[in-house]
């Protein structure tokens, strides 16, 4: 079995984008909630040191997970969209070495595709 599969992503955006890009944010995130049982985590958080910045951190079972995510028709929308809103971004892959709060075996899941909560 691969090992899970990481980014961090720091976002420079435009001053007086925020609010536009946390919209479209929120809107990707609820698609990847809905379709993508191998994306782990997927977390966004504003940088309390820099109203203009936001934070990804993105955790997927391995490596195809985070390759089906990359060819979803709502990430495919976000990267197309997110430029109007940024200056820059940087972007570091992950390889876990040790974490707590992920099994290396998959949970079981229910007809969906959702982790089982039995």
């Amino acid at each position: 079995m691969e090992q899970p599969f990481g980014l961090v992503v720091r976002f420079a955006l435009k001053p007086g984008t925020g609010e536009a890009f946390d919209r479209l944010t929120s809107e990707t995130v609820e698609q990847i909630r809905a379709h993508e049982p191998g994306t782990l985590l997927y977390a966004v958080h504003r940088v309390e040191s820099d109203p203009d910045a936001r934070l990804f951190y993105e955790l997927y079972r391995d490596r195809a997970a985070f390759d089906d995510h990359e060819a979803q028709p709502h990430t495919r929308r976000f990267l197309a969209e997110r430029g109007r809103y940024l200056i820059g971004f940087d972007v570091d892959k992950l390889s876990v070495i040790v974490s707590k709060g992920i099994n290396e075996a998959e949970p079981p899941r229910d007809t969906r595709g959702q982790p089982s909560l039995s």
